[in-house]
């Protein structure tokens, strides 16, 4: 079909990947009344389609699936072609998201470059008005270690060709295990965030992430039942219970909404007040923070 330049810069479109998860499904329903057009992405075709069925079937609304793994290098720009044929960048909620459980500490080094590539090929379809949002954890906030700043420097150039080697090369075999992979992805995710909000600033773009705590997901509860450490985390967090999806979703759809629109280049933290009870009662952080990395 045919659509004319006018009514693609009408038609504002709303960008989810990860739908095949329990979070980037939440946030897909949660977009339905902010954009347009949806385009549901996901590794899977077969959980990208079914997201966009529910979608079309239940509520009614204009979604499209699409398959997309973000860490192959012509994935974001694949994505990229297709926004452009279907109209105007609203809304990015970037919820593919491994955790220590689900990957190598390789893959989940990963993670943070496919992020940053994906931020450069949306990069030139952003314009006043569209949000991002990255998901990550609250690893790195339970971590209690002062960060390497020779490592730091390695982290905030993730497009570098030997990114993963560099970060060896700093830390060690210490970065080989999933756990610290991914305390490290996540820090890297919330340092991106803040260097890329200035770049999108100057077009009236925004980005932040979004940090989850103890969520009760599938995930979360196969870890739960191996890490016990899990549980204490829980009983420790001041709501006293684990996060629901839906609550994430909730904070990442406002954080994409115009009534957010001075919200910029930070971390929201979704927890129950885990961070904040592990800072008052710090002897409880060294066992938090193993047990929070692995949760992811």
């Amino acid at each position: 079909m045919n659509h004319s330049s006018y009514e693609l810069q009408n038609t504002t479109l709303g960008v989810v990947t990860g739908v095949g998860g329990t979070l980037g499904a939440a946030c897909a329903r949660q977009l339905v009344d902010h954009v347009d057009r949806l385009l549901l992405a996901d590794r899977d075709p077969h959980a990208a389609a079914a997201a966009a069925r529910e979608l079309v079937h239940d509520a009614g609304v204009a979604a499209e699936p699409f398959t997309l793994d973000v860490a192959h290098e012509d994935g974001p720009e694949r994505l990229a072609a297709r926004i452009r044929e279907l109209g105007t960048l609203r809304a990015v909620a970037h919820m593919d998201f491994c955790t220590p459980s689900m990957a190598t500490a390789g893959e989940l080094l990963t993670d943070l470059v496919a992020t940053a590539r994906l931020a450069e090929a949306l990069r030139p379809l952003a314009g006043n008005g569209t949000a991002t949002v990255v998901l990550s954890a609250m690893s790195p906030m339970l971590d209690p270690n002062i960060p390497d700043p020779a490592a730091l420097a390695v982290l905030d150039d993730p497009l570098h060709p030997r990114f993963a080697e560099r970060m060896r090369e700093v830390l060690g075999a210490s970065i080989d295990t999933p756990a610290a992979a991914s305390t490290w992805a996540n820090r890297g995710i919330h340092r991106f965030v803040r260097r890329e909000s200035v770049r999108l600033g100057a077009v009236g773009a925004r980005i932040c992430s979004v940090s989850k705590g103890i969520i009760d997901l599938p995930s979360m509860r196969m870890d739960a039942a191996e890490f016990p450490g899990i549980d204490r985390i829980v009983q420790t967090t001041p709501l006293g219970r684990m996060g629901h999806a839906e609550e994430v979703a909730a904070v990442v759809t406002f954080a994409l909404s115009e009534q957010a629109s001075f919200l910029n280049g930070i971390d929201l933290l979704v927890d129950g007040g885990a961070c904040a009870a592990a800072d008052i009662s710090p002897v409880h952080a060294p066992a938090a923070t193993r047990t929070a990395v692995l949760a992811g």
